[in-house]
């Protein structure tokens, strides 16, 4: 039977691996990375020698195709992103989908196993660490950056459920002036650099907020989750 496992990587610390996950990148036949520097050093640190394959959002139609073969011949491959859960804002969502379309038989004969390797991930663990309550939540993913952007900011406006989205540091005060400028009456919690060393979480209205990432433009850093509510 082959086998495509989504494996869960660290999205800061690298401690933060499950033992399946290590066992699955050791034994797989390939692993499929996001960037195959990034996990050539998540592998060295634990002794793994497993090859590796570049998988990302400008792979071809050629690479998924690639892929494919090698699971019909009956490969155990492993997907991992940079950092956190495939799928989740990320191209493998893309890759899983086409397998699951053109390998759809397999499948149900039990010849083709797909598996998740739970793990890190930003969003579980920047709302375990904020203290907002909510029984359900809107992911965004990342923003985009032109098309659908100010929409997406009016429907959070407008909207009493909490919203969750990621941002990079070099859109993050654009993001913040966007809810200063469509629900300046909300409130927001900033997680950024969870599980690394710089680690902060920080919380209060809008305005207050945006002002604080205004005058420490040293904490523009890392990779941002942003969690808007009531």
């Amino acid at each position: 039977m082959a086998r495509l496992s989504v494996v869960a990587t660290p999205i800061g610390n690298m401690n933060d691996i499950t033992l399946r996950a290590l066992d699955t990148l050791k034994s797989a036949d390939l692993v499929l990375c996001e960037d195959t520097r990034t996990t050539a050093k998540l592998l060295e640190k634990y002794d793994i020698h497993t090859a590796t394959m570049s998988y990302h959002a400008h792979s071809g139609i050629s690479k998924v195709d690639k892929i494919i073969e090698y699971l019909k011949d009956g490969k155990d491959l492993a997907l991992v992103s940079d950092a956190g859960t495939p799928g989740i804002s990320d191209p493998g969502a893309e890759l899983v989908a086409r397998i699951r379309s053109e390998m759809s038989e397999a499948i149900i004969a039990g010849a083709l196993k797909i598996e998740a390797i739970p793990g890190a991930s930003a969003l579980t663990a920047g709302l375990s660490i904020a203290g907002v309550l909510c029984s359900d939540f809107t992911f965004l993913g990342f923003m985009p950056h032109k098309k659908g952007r100010e929409s997406l900011f009016k429907e959070i406006a407008e909207s009493k459920r909490t919203y969750v989205f990621y941002e990079s540091p070099h859109r993050i005060l654009k993001a913040l002036q966007s809810l200063k400028d469509f629900c300046p009456e909300k409130k927001v919690t900033i997680c950024r650099e969870l599980t690394k060393i710089f680690e902060e979480v920080v919380s209060g209205s809008v305005n207050e907020v945006a002002e604080y990432f205004g005058n420490n433009p040293e904490k523009v850093r890392g990779e941002f989750v942003v969690i808007v509510y009531r």
